[in-house]
């Protein structure tokens, strides 16, 4: 069993949650997710089985985006709605050019601490826990990348926002930022993941999809299933011939034609199987940074059933 999964995460459920009831559904004996969202956020979760679990680490670090509501002039101790409330202040009147100037503070690589309540570990143990139990540590900022955010809507004490960030960016703690420099104070109510790259127009399913699919058989199940290389799409594909190959499989170098760009590229067997991703020189020469061990008609079947669009392969014969 491998492939990816781009899963809708409903509200109130872990990611690890989620990851184990559709694992159990695909009967997947090793599974993954990339990238954990909030058991309050909803949205793109991508899951791994099997060979795609390798991939999970790359998704995990790729860029994402977000629709965040953040209500203004109440902090909580999560910087979310579950959280205890702290402090409440009244919301000054702001206007569109005052609510940008505070965005524009928060756009760019910006240095961000990460909120108590995190998954982050400090002396062998998870931040939340120690906040749990009431204990307080300092927690050293973080350079992170903030690609774009952006006002969508507003109430007079409400602002909804684009986000679109890099890895180990929380959308929290963009909101606590975003609260005080706005004077009132600040924390999410709500959060939609609705892309993670290379998965940029997502043709998502829920639990519920997964569940009903299961019933109607293994070929209908499989059909929500994305190849493993779906998730290699935005990087060039190679198809070698068997000599190259044998060669990969071997774990030795390869040269690769001179009109590919330096940088990953996906290399595919002859026969349509994934085998690694590669990494190309300026001498184009080739070191192999993850190999993978599907069987030959494997990524085809799965490419067969998705409407996604893969790279076409360059051969290099």
């Amino acid at each position: 069993m491998h492939g990816i999964v781009l899963l809708d995460k409903p509200m109130g459920v872990s990611s690890n949650q989620a990851l184990q009831s559709a694992r159990r559904l695909f009967r997947a004996a090793k599974g993954g997710h990339a990238g954990a969202l909030d058991p309050l956020a909803t949205g793109l979760l991508p899951l791994c089985f099997g060979e795609a679990t390798k991939l999970a680490g790359t998704l995990l670090g790729s860029r994402k985006a977000y629709i965040a509501e953040c209500r203004l002039g109440i902090t909580t101790d999560t910087a979310d709605c579950e959280g205890e409330v702290l402090q409440q202040r009244p919301v000054p009147p702001l206007d569109a050019a005052a609510i940008e100037a505070a965005l524009v503070k928060l756009r760019g690589r910006i240095l961000q601490v990460p909120p108590m309540y995190s998954a982050l570990k400090r002396d062998g143990e998870r931040l939340y826990e120690k906040a749990r139990r009431g204990e307080t540590v300092e927690v050293e900022p973080r350079e992170v990348d903030v690609h774009q955010l952006e006002l969508q809507a507003r109430t007079d004490d409400t602002l909804q926002l684009l986000v679109e960030c890099g890895s180990g960016t929380y959308v929290r703690a963009l909101a606590t930022a975003l609260g005080e420099d706005l004077g009132c104070g600040a924390h999410l109510t709500a959060l939609r993941r609705t892309w993670v790259e290379p998965f940029r127009e997502p043709r998502m399913v829920t639990l519920e999809d997964l569940q009903q699919a299961a019933e109607q058989g293994d070929d209908v199940l499989l059909s929500q299933m994305l190849p493993v290389s779906a998730g290699l799409s935005d990087i060039p594909a190679v198809q070698l011939d068997e000599t190259q190959s044998m060669a990969i499989a071997r774990g030795q170098p390869v040269q690769l034609d001179a009109s590919l760009p330096t940088g990953r590229c996906a290399a595919f067997a002859s026969d349509g199987a994934l085998l690694a991703v590669l990494e190309l020189d300026a001498q184009r020469q080739t070191r192999i940074l993850r190999g993978f061990n599907l069987p030959p008609d494997d990524d085809l079947r799965r490419k067969s059933r998705s409407a996604l669009v893969v790279t076409p392969l360059r051969s290099v014969e």
